[in-house]
């Protein structure tokens, strides 16, 4: 594959300013796209992202939106618009919850993660589809092994994932006369803040000996890291995955085969 294959294209990467979406921004952005990163609320961490994208010479743009305001995820793409006249790769990964027994969830713990997984993308997808016209562009979700097992505290969050996996292939099936291809990565056990965060309050020892815990089980010998789905993400953005669409793809080391 070039080097570059993404050159002139322009990312939306959401939860762009840590973890898997930083990883994917900075990957995108070596790869030969500018990039906008969405963050909810640390400025200086979107912030230092859109510099190592600049770093690559790239452009790069920090947008703000809250997922659970509607407006304002149509308004964050929009300034994606107003700033680079187009969109191509829309990368739908960021995620809240509470994690919390199914029979401790209040309505407002429900409504927000819908909100920020599920309303959130169809939000997303209908704002950017007009600046995807015309061009072969491409729409990839970030799910959870959570919809694959029983995680302490996942039950919400894994029935919001399940639910974005499902828009996904609908989303390949109407979008696919338009030329937009939509994927769906599932990442198994990855190091990022929100796996520590989980880990230290559902799991013994906490995240270390969580993270023991799931490298054991892993067959390929150790957790993901954030580069190592971010990669994947990238191969479906690319030119070589054009006739990849409407698929759930498990990135996990083989953790699920056992």
């Amino acid at each position: 594959m070039d080097g570059q294959p993404l050159v002139g294209q322009v990312a939306l990467v959401t939860g762009g300013s840590r973890g898997i979406g930083r990883a994917t921004a900075v990957l995108l952005a070596q790869r030969g796209a500018d990039v906008a990163v969405h963050f909810r609320r640390d400025a200086q961490a979107a912030e230092a992202v859109c510099e190592a994208v600049r770093g690559h010479g790239r452009r790069a743009l920090a947008v703000c939106a809250d997922l659970r305001d509607q407006p304002a995820v149509a308004g964050a793409v929009q300034r994606v618009g107003e700033a680079f006249g187009r969109l191509d790769l829309l990368i739908a990964n960021a995620a809240s919850t509470a994690f919390k027994p199914l029979l401790e969830l209040q309505p407002h713990h429900v409504g927000m993660t819908l909100d920020t997984s599920v309303q959130s993308l169809l939000t997303l997808v209908r704002t950017a589809v007009p600046l995807m016209h015309q061009r072969a562009a491409r729409i990839v979700t970030v799910s959870g092994f959570d919809t694959l097992r029983a995680l302490p505290g996942h039950g919400l969050l894994g029935a919001a994932k399940a639910a974005v996996e499902t828009l996904t292939r609908y989303l390949a099936a109407e979008l696919a006369p338009l030329g937009i291809t939509a994927n769906c990565v599932v990442p198994g056990f990855v190091a990022t803040d929100s796996a520590r965060l989980w880990a230290d309050a559902h799991e013994a020892g906490g995240y270390a000996a969580a993270a023991q815990d799931w490298a054991r089980r892993t067959p390929a010998g150790r957790v993901g890291e954030a580069d190592d789905i971010a990669r994947v993400i990238a191969l479906l953005c690319s030119p070589d995955a054009r006739w990849i669409t409407g698929q759930v793809i498990v990135a996990d080391g083989g953790l699920t085969l056992r």
